[in-house]
């Protein structure tokens, strides 16, 4: 049975306090739901049967031979840009929902080849239209959403949209890579605050050096791991998560060699 997903909307937005934002919010969605929410349909089983990693950017991507991943379907998350200088990923799609990210990288994502799927809500005013650049609706009750032309939730981490995205395209397994669910973090979840100095929690220093970014919610994280989990196997799909020493222990955990043997190559046309 298809989920109401777009009245699971209306719920939310309801539930919000505000006319104001409300009207704002609505408005938004209507925009979106009218000039791109059919752009997404084109990805729909896209990717039937196949496998795919989704690669986070965690500093274990450091200890990793990323060469071979060139032969696989990729998703690259946030800034995954910036590992483009020392290995050729021939990354299939990228993924960012935080207003952060996008702001930061608002330069670098029209420049770049491959469909980039960003939040509607924290990117709308941001980029001219550009054929490779898809928009989530990303504003909805939190649970795992099969139908990214509806509005979906983001679930504490751009990992999670990532899942669902893989989901609609159906892909039959997803291999997590860089997903090292470790942060050196001194706050409460998503408070925004300055990296000072250079960045230990990802692949890069200078991943936000010196730039705002919000504290990682690690428990609502697993929370929204554990729901694509369910998901997954229930229509007998699996996630498997190969993260070299990630402290992730929601998925069953195999060596990255163990992964680039398991899944399959992409196929050449």
């Amino acid at each position: 049975m298809r989920r109401p997903q777009g009245a699971l909307y209306g719920v939310n937005l309801l539930e919000k306090k505000g006319w104001a934002q409300k009207l704002r919010e609505g408005k938004d969605y209507l925009w979106w739901r009218w000039r791109q929410a059919p752009r997404l349909r084109q990805f729909k089983d896209k990717h039937k049967g196949q496998d795919c990693f989704i690669i986070g950017n965690g500093p274990s991507l450091n200890k990793m031979d990323l060469s071979p991943l060139a032969h696989y379907h990729t998703f690259g998350l946030n800034k995954i840009y910036l590992i483009f200088d020392r290995v050729d990923l021939n990354l299939s799609y990228l993924v960012a929902t935080n207003p952060f990210v996008i702001e930061q990288s608002k330069e670098i994502y029209p420049q770049l080849l491959f469909p980039i799927f960003l939040s509607w809500t924290a990117s709308r005013h941001l980029f001219p239209p550009k054929e490779h650049l898809y928009y989530l609706h990303t504003l909805n009750i939190w649970s795992f959403y099969t139908d990214i032309t509806q509005p979906i939730c983001e679930g504490n981490t751009v990992t999670y949209v990532a899942m669902q995205i893989a989901y609609f395209m159906g892909f039959k397994r997803v291999f997590l890579i860089g997903v090292d669910h470790s942060f050196k973090q001194k706050g409460s979840a998503h408070e925004i605050q300055i990296y000072e100095g250079a960045d230990e929690n990802h692949f890069h220093p200078d991943y936000f050096k010196g730039q705002p970014w919000q504290l990682a919610d690690v428990y609502g994280s697993e929370v929204s791991y554990h729901l694509a989990n369910y998901h997954y196997l229930r229509d007998g799909r699996q996630i498997f998560d190969a993260t070299v020493e990630g402290q992730l222990e929601v998925f069953p955990k195999i060596a990255y060699e163990e992964a680039l043997t398991m899944a399959r190559p992409k196929k050449h046309r």
